[in-house]
């Protein structure tokens, strides 16, 4: 339930938090351009940044949105037999239509959410592969209805006051990065052969230049700029800056499944959305309408946070807290030991 690993040989600085928020505002920012805003120099927004990355504390990657290509996204709970976990837990990891793992519930079950690029993935994951292994006991899916804070929305509030008003202003900033939206788009994109290169490259580092994306898309600069603009404006991609929690002093993460009346989802759903511990929040289908995770710094804040003030906001009917034992991948980004490692490579057609 903790991460204590990455932050005992990793120190963070308040210029390390102010460049972390700066990427939250503006991911692709130039480093000119950071310094100008945070008043530090060029070569120590370059510095910090790279030990950030090398120390696994953060990550900036292009995530696809599979809505955006008319694929609606899931949140799957298996409950598998005591030994079997880590192994079916490791091979959803190197998946790459499953975007988050976690093991939770003394360690007997898988929280994971797909990102099936296709139908026919989304079928052959949820349909055949994990109904026919042996050692999953029980799966439950829930289907995304409506997301109110993740992706780069996620943002994290708990990161809010690290910059001052101006120096936001000054990144670019214009308000949360993230608006409510339907999780699947009535008009799909349909992407190109050289929207696929681009996309992978940005996978691979969401703030590669636009001379590499080109190289990458075999096109030009000014071509990739203008496609790639058109891309983020149809949220396509979004370019998220992965943060390993427990490095900032957040040892504690957990599931939170709620019900709420359902009048009360929409209300409820945007409330919790603004919450400091809250890095994601949607609503599903399923027994519960709501679904949320939270990072808090111990156990004790994790009980303060859902008795004192979940607990109290009006609608809840029901709350099932369920720490994480440990995190395996998020937004696309293997971890090992609370430290963001790489991204995931097998195809996505291999088993779980």
């Amino acid at each position: 339930m903790t991460d204590a690993s990455v932050s005992d040989s990793f120190a963070s600085q308040p210029d390390d938090v102010r460049i972390i928020r700066a990427l939250q505002i503006a991911p692709r920012a130039s480093f000119t351009a950071m310094a100008s805003a945070l008043g530090l120099t060029e070569s120590a927004v370059n510095r910090r940044y790279r030990r950030l990355c090398a120390e696994g504390v953060i990550r900036v990657a292009g995530v696809v949105n599979p809505g955006a290509l008319g694929q609606s996204r899931w949140l799957v709970r298996l409950r598998c037999r005591p030994g079997s976990v880590t192994a079916i837990a490791d091979a959803l990891a190197q998946r790459d239509d499953v975007n988050w793992v976690a093991v939770s519930a003394a360690g007997c079950e898988i929280t994971c959410a797909t990102q099936s690029r296709t139908r026919e993935q989304r079928e052959d994951l949820l349909g055949q592969r994990l109904p026919r292994t042996a050692a999953v006991l029980d799966i439950n899916a829930f289907a995304m209805l409506r997301q109110f804070m993740g992706g780069r929305g996620h943002y994290w509030a708990a990161l809010r006051g690290a910059l001052s008003a101006e120096e936001e202003t000054l990144l670019g900033s214009d308000g949360s990065p993230f608006t409510e939206a339907p999780v699947v788009a009535r008009d799909p994109v349909h992407l190109t052969a050289d929207d696929e290169k681009i996309l992978d490259a940005l996978g691979a580092d969401g703030r590669a230049g636009l001379t590499d994306l080109a190289a990458a898309a075999d096109s030009t600069p000014g071509r990739v700029s203008r496609r790639l603009h058109a891309l983020l404006l149809s949220r396509v991609v979004q370019i998220d800056v992965e943060i390993a929690a427990a490095a900032l002093g957040y040892h504690t993460r957990a599931n939170l499944w709620l019900r709420v009346h359902p009048s009360a989802v929409k209300t409820f759903g945007r409330a919790l959305a603004q919450e400091p511990e809250i890095a994601f929040v949607a609503a599903v289908s399923g027994p519960y309408n709501l679904h949320a995770v939270a990072h808090c710094r111990d156990l004790d804040e994790l009980f303060e946070f859902t008795s004192d003030r979940i607990g109290s906001m009006p609608g809840l009917q029901t709350m099932e807290v369920s720490p994480v034992l440990r995190h395996i991948k998020q937004a696309g980004t293997l971890l090992s030991d609370g430290r963001l490692t790489e991204r995931s490579r097998r195809s996505r057609s291999q088993p779980p």
